[in-house]
Order: structure tokens, then C-alpha cells, then sequence
């Protein structure tokens, strides 16, 4: 199975503090489910932002989809971008759009007729429970429902790799059942998932995952040899 995303040897330090990641080697398998757990302030969010481009490391090589992501023009940052569906912990939903607006966004973005975009979202809607929300704003939104919409959002276009920051942190547990299904569906139709949750009751709900944990800003296995951890 080919590599979609390969680190080796990389640092990441925020001004002159000390490193809030370091000597990070691993790789990510295309069309593997992955796991990131730790404790808070290990560096899980700075992690997930090397892996969707919103950051650079100070150090190391970062290869996606078998290029020098590291080095990459910027003028080609949003096709590779457009590749990678990021589940925010913050949503970072357009709040002047509706529900079905900010899910309809990244294809948009992508060029597709508006003519083929309704039945996706409005199937993505009723994948997580919204579609009698499809209408409403973000700020009438609760917490969960946000979370629900960003979700939508991240998966619509079926990216390459998705990448998720606490994606069931404001939902019921039936709900993050739902969506952790969700991923899973996604995950066999060939997209290479990556979350990071504090919720170890979702580690057995894939069985296949593979898991990483940080701690300090390193991973507790150097060689990068990413395993579902025993007992879990």
C-alpha cells in the first residue's frame, strides 16, 4: 500500500519558544484509518495543521501525495489543498451562509454546476441529521449542529486525506457514532482518514485503525510503526 503521507525528522517551533513538535517521523498509508490521541498540549492540533498545509515546519520533510510539500509553491497550495477535507475544532463555518451553503462550498470551490450540487448536499445533510436545518445560519446553529455542518462540509468533495480535530467534542454519543460511521464509509471508498480524538470509547469502534500518541510534542513509537495499541 503507497505512502500518502510521509514525515521524517520534522520540528515545528512557534517564534523563538522551545519546539512544539520534535524529531516527528512517521508515514500515513493511502486509504488507512488513523487515530491521534494525547494528552492536551502535546501538539495534536499542530500536527494536523503541518498535515493540511496551514503551517510549515521549521525542520524536516513533510511529502504529500508523493511531493515535496515543504517546498511547494504557493501558487499551487489550493489544488493540493482541495485534495485534503480538514474538520476544524473551531468550525470556521462561513457565517453568512446557510447550513446547505457551507456544505455546498467546496464544490463550488471545485467548479461543479450548480445544477449537480444539490442532491449531495442535501444527502450530506440528511447523512448527519440537518436536513430540516438546511436553511438556518450558522449563529441560529447550536454547538453540535455546527460541528455536524463542518463535518458535512469536510467530506462532501471525498478528499484524498481528511483530517479531524475533535470532530465528535460537541455532539450526543449516538451522534458521534453516526458520524465516526461517517468517516468509516469514507474511509473504504479509498480516503485516507486521520482524527484526533480524547474520546478512547471511539478507538474499537473501527477496528482496523491504527493509532499515534503524542506526548510533549513527540510520538511515543520514533520509528513511526503507527499500530492500534493492545487492550484497546
Amino acid at each position: 500500500m503507497a505512502n500518502i503521507v510521509q514525515f521524517e525528522n520534522v520540528g515545528l517551533r512557534y517564534g523563538d519558544g522551545a519546539e512544539t513538535l520534535t524529531d516527528i517521523s512517521f508515514t500515513l498509508a493511502s486509504g488507512a484509518f488513523y487515530f491521534l490521541t494525547g494528552p492536551s498540549g502535546a501538539g495534536k492540533t499542530s500536527l494536523l495543521k503541518l498535515l493540511y498545509l496551514a503551517q510549515r515546519p521549521s525542520r524536516g520533510v513533510i511529502r504529500l501525495f508523493g511531493e515535496d510539500a515543504v517546498g511547494l509553491a504557493r501558487s499551487r497550495l489550493p489544488g493540493f489543498r482541495r485534495r485534503i477535507g480538514v474538520v476544524f475544532q473551531d468550525f470556521r463555518l462561513v457565517p453568512h451562509l446557510s447550513a446547505h451553503d457551507n456544505i455546498a462550498l467546496p464544490l463550488r470551490i471545485a467548479g461543479m454546476p450548480e445544477s449537480d450540487i444539490r442532491a449531495p448536499v442535501r444527502e450530506m445533510l440528511a447523512w448527519v441529521g440537518l436536513i430540516d436545518r438546511a436553511d438556518a445560519k450558522p449563529a441560529t446553529l447550536s454547538g453540535g449542529e455546527q460541528q455536524r455542518v463542518a463535518i458535512a462540509r469536510a467530506v462532501i468533495g471525498r478528499p484524498d486525506l481528511l483530517v479531524a480535530d475533535e470532530p465528535t467534542g460537541n455532539v450526543d454519543p449516538d451522534m458521534a457514532e453516526r458520524l465516526l460511521h461517517l468517516f468509516d464509509s469514507l474511509n473504504r471508498l479509498g480516503t485516507t482518514v486521520i482524527v484526533a480524538t480524547h474520546d478512547f470509547h471511539l478507538l474499537n469502534r473501527i477496528p482496523n485503525a491504527r493509532m499515534m500518541r503524542l506526548e510533549s510534542g513527540t510520538l511515543n513509537d520514533p520509528t513511526g510503526a503507527l499500530r492500534h495499541p493492545p487492550g484497546l
